[in-house]
């Protein structure tokens, strides 16, 4: 049994999700001095985290622990919704890997790492979330912190490249994160978040492979099968920096909501800054460190400000990721029946379990 206030474990899931995914920028340098092109390590990063992801399903499913979702059988809404959602995964990337290219890489995320407050304003506007001080004052600071983090990496000495379309791209990225949160949180809530990701890390490949063979750069795309020696950083980039944490960030935004959820991710240029500065001995900057505080500190503030309700709930489990889930749509699952500001809150695509039941972590680790 748990209260209103959200479950320590989805704080820690995304937060997991956040640094693995801050490994992308070290390991993408390394595919990149190895000789690989972006649009090269996306496709292949994509396709071996689909096949992880689809090794972990078929365990998942032969195990008994979910039932493995056909799309077909998928009501039109959740058909249209997951391919929405796999497709923004798509222009996620195809938008980024352009802007890194025509500004530089430090600005790209700035611009980037807007999507938590528009996921914010969102779901504001849908009537989801309210955002009062307390997530206010983490979205500040955590804001503001990120900036501190990022903005350390710019150096005025090596030149900064500044493009109207680059920054208009990296905005084009945030836009698409935000709305892929927006619409994941109980958009297709019978799909289990496994599922769910492989199928956006597919349309990733597919799509990645498309755009190659059509810019002539299908070339690249066999690389690794020309040199042999990357296939092991691929290999792992996909499994730790793709399927793993592609799989927590849905369970994550599930089970804590979008807004948290995305507060929560600004943790990842940390990592990403923290480990540029062990493997590629970059420095780190005195702002820099003040930056991280800032954003371990609102997620303190998230968790401890996130006052109960008052009243006894059966803490919450991902309905999707349950085998027979019910497909009810996801108001008429909120705990009571009630459809007010704490049905919002205890939503997020789930369903109660009954008392005593322990608490799926989606099997996974994001």
């Amino acid at each position: 049994m748990s209260t209103g206030r959200p479950p320590v474990t989805g704080f820690l899931i995304v937060v997991l999700a956040a640094s693995l995914f801050g490994m992308l920028g070290p390991l993408s340098r390394f595919a990149y001095d190895a000789g690989m092109e972006p649009l090269s390590f996306v496709a292949w990063r994509g396709a071996i985290g689909f096949l992880a992801a689809a090794g972990f399903i078929g365990w998942r499913v032969a195990n008994g622990r979910e039932p493995l979702t056909r799309f077909g059988r998928l009501g039109r809404g959740e058909r249209v919704t997951l391919l929405v959602a796999a497709l923004l995964g798509f222009a996620l990337n195809l938008a980024m890997f352009v802007s890194f290219d025509l500004i530089t890489i430090a600005l790209a995320l700035l611009g980037f790492y807007t999507y938590p407050v528009i996921v914010a304003v969102a779901n504001v506007v849908l009537g989801r979330e309210a955002l009062d001080r307390t997530r206010v004052a983490a979205l500040a600071l955590a804001v503001v912190g990120m900036i501190a983090v990022v903005a350390g990496q710019l150096d005025p000495a090596s030149g900064i490249k500044v493009n109207e379309l680059g920054i208009a791209l990296a905005l084009v990225a945030a836009g698409c994160q935000a709305a892929f949160v927006v619409i994941s949180r109980d958009g297709y809530p019978s799909v289990p978040s496994s599922q769910a990701m492989a199928v956006v890390l597919g349309t990733t490949v597919v799509c990645s492979v498309a755009v190659a063979a059509l810019t002539g750069g299908a070339t690249a795309l066999a690389f690794p099968l020309n040199d042999p020696s990357v296939l092991p950083l691929l290999a792992f980039t996909g499994l730790f920096a793709a399927a793993i944490p592609s799989i927590l960030f849905l369970t994550g935004i599930r089970r804590i909501g979008g807004t948290r959820a995305g507060i929560l991710m600004l943790f990842e240029p940390v990592v990403g800054v923290a480990l540029a500065a062990v493997l590629l001995g970059e420095s780190i900057a005195p702002v820099q460190i003040l930056g991280g505080v800032a954003i371990l500190a609102a997620a303190v503030i998230l968790q401890l400000g996130a006052a109960p309700t008052g009243r006894t709930v059966a803490a919450p489990a991902i309905e999707a990721d349950e085998p027979g889930g019910s497909s009810d749509p996801p108001a008429s699952r909120a705990p009571g029946g009630s459809s007010g500001p704490d049905a919002a809150e205890d939503r997020d695509g789930a369903r109660p379990r009954p008392a005593g039941a322990a608490v799926s972590v989606d099997g996974s680790s994001t």
